[in-house]
């Protein structure tokens, strides 16, 4: 419309013809500049946007599947440790938002846990927490060795307390460790926990709930819809394809049982407050409000309220979704981490992503968004 106006006005005493030719002249060169501007921004974006690829790496002999972007000039390598189960199909979106987040400058490797794979390298093998630990401590003593770039472990769920006992013990490499929705100690009002550990620690029923779900996979198309019409209604189908391909298969659910039961088992005991207390700078959390896996009750000495989100934005200290942390733990003096760890970087997420935030696009990105800010931050 503005062109339209600016030819009218400029050429109204012109002959009908040179105006038709000098608007359509103006209208090609605009289309031509316009067009030019989007093929640079396009451009632009695909500089930054890297897809992340899928690659079998032997670690200290197991097979191990690893999700990786390398950064042309990487200024830091950012190791990511998943959940459980341990599938690093789930974490796609994620590393590549990640990647685009920190501006190209960062190297993103997701590590998957041994025998959480598509096919059953270990030949039925069941490996524990510690096995797991272990595990993520040989792929950064052998395949970073070379590596000169400073690390950064970003953990989720039961990969967040994986994170720590890495950084524990390779702490030479590690500078930085970031936990997202934590799983680091049991939490007894849990009714989701409690028939989990029940299933875990029984062989009978983990063998009954391994065959049923192979079962499934052996029909993908049922699998699929199944899985896409029960728990990944929501999902994104990055996170369902890595469902169909993996959860499916008896070994990947063995070991997820056995994994599991060996968390119940390790977190009978206390955290290490004496580690967490040596790094409070380099130490961050990320809590959901509604997670039962890391819950905000969970290390309080007595209970609290977590204030409503209308009286939240009453106090000034308020007004983004993690701000309102600080007014948290200044109200609840008996949350354990803010005492035991008064410095240590606590963020709460209240924007409504669930526990598992990688597998919905909208969560990973925003996940990524507040990762690429603390590392941001902290260099």
């Amino acid at each position: 419309m503005f062109q339209s106006l600016f030819s009218f006005n400029c050429h109204a005493s012109r002959p009908f013809f040179s105006t038709r030719l000098s608007l359509l002249y103006s209208r090609l060169k605009t289309n031509i500049h316009c067009k030019f501007i989007e093929m640079a921004t396009n451009s632009a974006n695909s500089n930054l946007f890297r897809p992340a690829k899928f690659r079998l790496c032997n670690v200290s002999g197991y097979m191990t599947e690893l999700l990786e972007i390398q950064a042309p000039n990487p200024t830091m390598h950012v190791l990511i440790i998943p959940g459980n189960p341990g599938i690093i199909s789930f974490y796609k979106d994620f590393v590549e938002s990640l990647y685009e987040q920190l501006s190209a400058k960062a190297s993103i490797t997701a590590v998957g846990h041994i025998s959480h794979t598509s096919k059953d390298w270990e030949h039925g093998r069941l490996f524990s927490l510690e096995d797991q630990i272990k595990h993520k401590i040989d792929f950064i003593t052998n395949e970073l060795q070379n590596n000169n770039a400073p690390i950064i472990l970003v953990g989720h769920s039961i990969g967040s307390h994986i994170s720590i006992e890495t950084f524990k013990r390779a702490s030479c490499k590690v500078i930085y460790c970031i936990g997202l929705y934590p799983f680091l100690a049991l939490n007894s009002k849990s009714a989701k926990q409690t028939a989990i550990r029940i299933l875990a620690e029984s062989p009978i029923l983990c063998s009954l709930a391994s065959s049923i779900v192979t079962l499934l996979g052996l029909i993908p198309s049922w699998c699929r819809f199944i899985v896409k019409n029960t728990f990944g209604n929501s999902w994104s189908p990055v996170a369902i394809d890595a469902a169909c391909s993996h959860l499916v298969k008896y070994h990947t659910i063995r070991n997820v049982l056995f994994m599991a039961m060996t968390e119940f088992q390790k977190f009978s005991e206390a955290p290490d407050w004496d580690f967490l207390r040596a790094k409070p700078a380099q130490l961050a959390f990320l809590f959901g409000i509604d997670d039962h896996w890391g819950p905000l009750s969970l290390f309080e000495e007595s209970p609290i309220q977590v204030p409503e989100e209308k009286d939240i934005g009453k106090d000034k200290k308020c007004g983004h979704c993690c701000d309102y942390v600080g007014y948290f733990v200044d109200l609840g003096q008996g949350y354990k981490i803010s005492k035991q760890v008064p410095d240590v970087s606590l963020s709460i997420e209240k924007e409504g992503h669930d526990h598992a935030f990688c597998c919905t696009e909208a969560g990973s990105s925003w996940v990524a968004h507040h990762v690429a800010g603390l590392i941001k931050k902290h260099l």
